[in-house]
């Protein structure tokens, strides 16, 4: 009797495929295999590793791979969570959306600083302007997608603040040195700005709605400031970022309306007789240069809101199937086509209907100076109206990481979250502080250039080098000096800017009134 192969021994009978055609594959199903030559042919499998050893270990093997994929793409990327961040205002809820992200960048990149920029035309002229405010335009949307992008840049990790990232880029200590300062001003100081030019515009409103029918004592520019900061606090109660989606929304809207209502009628008045589109000269052309670089910072000072990117984004869920960076820029891509439609017909109409006539005040000063007797009195009121609506819903998306601020430090010394007692009594501390700096500073929101040059890097230098920084691209390639090179140029323009800033307001005069609002 002949002895089989020692390779039968330790693997499956030899089985005639004559015999039988069909096998079991390791999914049990039956498989036809063609038949061979020899039918005396046998097939062996010559190891262990067979389909019959695999199939009852690697199927379950294969699903709990399946369902731990599953489960990371649902959970996340096992971001090392900080607890305190469920007890803060931009991270305390996580269920934003791209509608959402829409909302807060509109209410944050649309608002007063754009009803300027005709200002800045007067001493670009036509080309120069235009020309400037496309650029502006392009760079500020590109570092955008930076600071999107960056946001989970390195796995694990969330940059739920600005100054959080910067410090990520440039070390401890740098990164609070170089980002603190612009990302507060930016902040506390926007909001102090829009108390001024709320409460005006509440007076303006009053004047017009009322008229010559009013014979009681009005109110004084200080009361109205009183009166704006209180409504800022009532509302600045709600508890955390994503519950102020529906107020970012109507200061969407209404900034959306009264930047349109602004400019059509100003268009659809006749001109002054004197007006003028030749750019503003100085007796000298160091005059002339410096005047240029205000315009500039004025221009720059117009698009905002940057620091208030990855707070925005931090508010969203994100997954390795669902990363936030997606719905976040969806939005932010709706909200700067709409802030691209209210800038550039303010800029050009504004210039187009005035010229070199356009008061510092900006395109709402021009309407009153020039147009109060033309304009019906409903539509001018209802323009200021929708001004001070616009005012108060910036107040409460500029002032939360100034509430993250302070909740942040209580509840660092105290581990534990804030009462709602403390909360309120923080949101009344920083209005009130901001009503004190704006009547004591009253003359803030003339400062546009000066303020422009010293936060531009914010938004056009930092976010290049915190590219190249975490990123790290290969160094010399195209893609490392691109953002070496840009970051480098727009700390130039912010040095430029804030020298003709300053410039701008020596030779022209600043009255530094101290507690005297007009």
């Amino acid at each position: 009797m002949d002895e089989r192969p020692e390779t039968e021994l330790i693997s499956i009978p030899a089985t005639p495929r004559v015999s039988t055609p069909e096998i079991l594959t390791p999914s049990g199903q039956r498989s036809p295999r063609p038949a061979t030559k020899s039918s005396s042919a046998a097939w062996t499998p010559t190891s262990f590793i067979s389909p019959r050893f695999l199939s009852p270990i690697g199927t379950p093997m294969k699903r709990v791979l399946v369902n731990m994929k599953g489960y990371l793409e649902e959970v996340g990327h096992l971001t090392k969570l900080n607890p305190q961040d469920a007890w803060l205002p931009i991270t305390e809820s996580r269920n934003g959306n791209a509608h959402y992200a829409a909302f807060h960048n509109l209410n944050a990149g649309v608002g007063f600083q754009a009803l300027v920029l005709p200002v800045a035309f007067a001493f670009l002229g036509w080309s120069w302007g235009i020309l400037s405010l496309t650029i502006a335009y392009i760079w500020q949307l590109y570092t955008l997608w930076i600071l999107v992008q960056l946001h989970e840049a390195v796995p694990g990790k969330r940059y739920n603040r600005y100054v959080e990232l910067a410090q990520a880029a440039f070390g401890e200590r740098l990164g609070v040195w170089l980002a603190l300062f612009p990302t507060v001003y930016l902040s506390a100081g926007t909001a102090t700005a829009l108390i001024l030019i709320g409460g005006e515009t509440m007076k303006l409103f009053f004047q017009i709605v009322c008229g010559p029918l009013c014979t009681s004592n009005p109110l004084t520019t200080l009361e109205w400031y009183l009166v704006f900061t209180s409504l800022c606090i009532v509302l600045s109660q709600l508890p955390n970022l994503n519950s102020i989606a529906g107020l970012s929304l109507i200061g969407a809207v209404t900034a959306i309306t009264y930047s349109t209502m602004v400019w059509v009628l100003s268009v659809s008045q006749t001109r002054p007789d004197t007006i003028s589109y030749e750019p503003l000269s100085m007796p000298s052309l160091s005059g002339s240069l410096f005047s240029v670089l205000n315009a500039l910072g004025i221009v720059a000072f117009a698009f905002r809101g940057h620091n208030l990117v990855l707070e925005i984004q931090s508010t969203m869920p994100s997954t390795f199937k669902h990363p936030a960076h997606v719905p976040m820029w969806r939005g932010a891509k709706v909200s700067y086509f709409f802030i691209a439609l209210c800038i550039f017909p303010i800029s050009i109409g504004g210039f187009w209907a005035y010229g070199n006539l356009m008061p510092s005040g900006g395109m709402l000063a021009a309407l009153y100076a020039f147009h109060i007797d033309d304009i019906p009195r409903g539509l001018l009121a209802t323009a200021f109206l929708l001004v001070v609506f616009s005012c108060l819903s910036s107040f409460q998306i500029y002032s939360m990481p100034a509430f993250d601020s302070f909740e942040a430090g209580y509840t660092s010394r105290t581990n534990k979250p804030c009462s709602i007692w403390v909360r309120s009594g923080f949101r009344v501390f920083f209005g009130f502080v901001s009503f004190f700096i704006g009547v004591a500073l009253p003359f803030l929101s003339s400062l546009a250039g000066l303020l422009g040059g010293l936060t531009l890097p914010v938004t056009f230098a930092y976010p290049c080098f915190m590219w190249v920084l975490i990123k790290k691209p290969a160094k010399y390639s195209f893609n490392w000096y691109f953002h070496w090179g840009l970051g480098w140029l727009g700390v130039a323009f912010s040095l430029a800017f804030s020298i003709g800033g300053i410039w701008s307001m020596v030779t022209q005069g600043l009255k530094l009134k101290f507690f005297s609002p007009n």
